[in-house]
This record gives structure tokens, C-alpha cells and sequence, in this order.
């Protein structure tokens, strides 16, 4: 149990390492595309016209749930906003706090479900790839597929998720099999 929790904690540890190299530093530039200058704050203007009356939000646009909607859906441009109606700190420091809280429960929980499988370390981290792989797949990938959410983006979070989640898993798997590995070695010394 010790080494379970251990393992999840240190892949916790990684997940939030690896999500920072990814997502706090210029690499994260990979993912986005840019509104310069003029263009970006008419659009913040546009966006606090719009959508501060209705507040924070996910919101499609135009909204297809109208007959007109529908038509200037199809016609476009669409998007799909992620909406905040107040501003916060670019590095937000109890972002990053809770960030770090919620990366050791998913590495925690990782090594708990990584436990439940009577194996070795070889056949933990091939479990632990699948289901890395498993959840972008269905989480990320499926948002390009269902909503033609722009394919950069989402290949560079999926990409940033399926590393971080692979870690963590075989840190766990590594840290769960230490206690396997010693006992092993110590028979063979005999």
C-alpha cells in the first residue's frame, strides 16, 4: 500500500512536472494560434458585448439550436469559445496549486488501478501506456473528430496527456515493483 501510494504521488509529481513543460513554457505556442494587435482586443470587446450578459461558459457560435443558427452554422465561421467573464493572472498562482493537488490524486488514482493487477513492472507499464493512450484518445482526439475542433491544438494536448499519463503509470508500475525486484534479487544471491 506504501508503494502504491508512493508511486501514484511521484507520477502525480511527473504529470504536473511534464504538464508544465508542455503548458508553461513557449511550447505551448505550438498549440495556439494568435489574434494580433487590433484584431485581439476587438474580439475581447466583442466577446464582453456578446457574451457577458449570459457569463462564463463554453459556447458554440452561432448557436444551432435556431433555424437561422443552424443556417449560419453551416454557412460559418463557427467556434466553440471557452468564455471566462473575468480576467485572471496569465501564471495564476492557485491555479497552479490546485493544479498540482488534482496531478496527485490522477497519479494516486493511477497507481490504485495499476495495483489491481497481479503483474509484473513489464505488464503494469503496458497497461499504463493503453490506458494513457485509451483516454486522450476518447477525451481529446474525439473533440476533432465530433466538434472539428482545429487539430493542432488538440493533437498537442492529447500529445502533452498521453506523455504525462504514461509517466505517471510507469513511475507507479516502476515504484510498485521495486518490493518484487528485491525480493527476486535477494533468491538469486543464494
Amino acid at each position: 500500500m506504501v508503494r502504491t501510494i508512493g508511486g501514484g504521488l511521484l507520477g502525480g509529481l511527473a504529470i504536473y512536472i511534464i504538464g508544465f513543460l508542455f503548458w508553461g513554457t513557449p511550447f505551448s505556442a505550438l498549440a495556439f494560434s494568435r489574434a494580433e494587435g487590433q484584431d485581439s482586443a476587438n474580439l475581447q470587446a466583442a466577446l464582453a458585448h456578446g457574451l457577458s450578459p449570459t457569463g462564463t461558459g463554453v459556447y458554440i457560435i452561432p448557436d444551432p439550436a435556431t433555424a437561422e443558427g443552424t443556417i449560419l452554422y453551416g454557412k460559418g465561421p463557427v467556434a466553440q469559445v471557452f468564455y471566462n467573464n473575468s480576467g485572471f493572472p496569465v501564471t495564476d498562482g492557485s491555479s497552479l496549486i490546485a493544479g498540482l493537488i488534482l496531478s496527485l490524486a490522477v497519479g494516486v488514482l493511477f497507481a490504485f488501478t495499476l495495483r489491481l493487477i497481479a503483474g509484473n513492472f513489464a505488464l503494469r507499464a503496458r497497461i499504463s501506456v493503453l490506458l494513457a493512450l485509451t483516454a486522450v484518445l476518447w477525451a481529446h482526439i474525439s473533440q476533432a473528430v465530433f466538434m472539428h475542433a482545429p487539430w493542432g491544438y488538440i493533437l498537442y494536448l492529447a500529445f502533452s496527456d498521453f506523455v504525462s499519463l504514461a509517466v505517471a503509470g510507469l513511475i507507479a508500475a516502476k515504484v510498485m515493483d521495486w518490493k518484487t525486484s528485491e525480493a527476486t534479487d535477494a533468491t538469486t544471491m543464494h
